[in-house]
C-alpha cells in the first residue's frame, strides 16, 4: 500500500523490452511481472515502477529525472553494468559526498550508481 502524497511508481519507455527486462535480472536481481506484451512491472526495489514499449527514453541531456542508485563497491557495480551491455556514459567521478557514475540500459534509459564508500 502506498503512503498518502509520497512518491510510489515509476514508468520508463523501453524501445526494447526483453533487453531492458534482461539487463536489470542481470545486473541488480530484480523480477518482472509482464502486463501485456508492451509492459513489464518491477516491485520491491525501493520504488515499484515499470517499463512501457516506447521508441523514446529518460536521459537527462533530454531534461529528464535521473534515478540514482546506491553500491557499497562502486567498482564492482559499474563492472555488472558494463558486463550486462549497460554503456557507461560518465565513468566513475568524485562529488561532495562520494563517488559516481552514469550508465545508460539498453533501450537508452539514463541510470546513475552511487557510494559514499571511497
Amino acid at each position: 500500500m502506498g503512503e498518502h502524497e509520497k512518491l510510489n511508481y515509476v514508468e520508463f519507455p523501453a524501445a526494447d523490452l526483453a533487453a531492458t527486462k534482461a539487463f536489470f535480472e542481470a545486473v541488480f536481481a530484480w523480477s518482472f511481472v509482464d502486463f501485456g506484451p508492451e509492459y513489464s512491472a518491477f516491485s520491491g526495489q525501493g520504488l515499484d515502477g515499470g517499463f512501457f514499449q516506447a521508441d523514446s527514453c529518460s536521459n537527462t541531456a533530454n531534461g529528464a529525472a535521473l534515478l540514482v542508485f546506491y553500491s557499497n563497491n562502486l567498482e564492482a557495480t559499474q563492472a555488472k553494468v558494463s558486463d550486462a551491455g549497460g554503456n557507461i556514459v560518465k565513468p566513475i567521478f568524485s562529488f561532495p559526498g562520494g563517488r559516481r557514475f552514469h550508465f545508460t540500459e539498453p533501450s537508452g534509459n539514463e541510470f546513475a550508481v552511487w557510494s559514499d564508500v571511497t
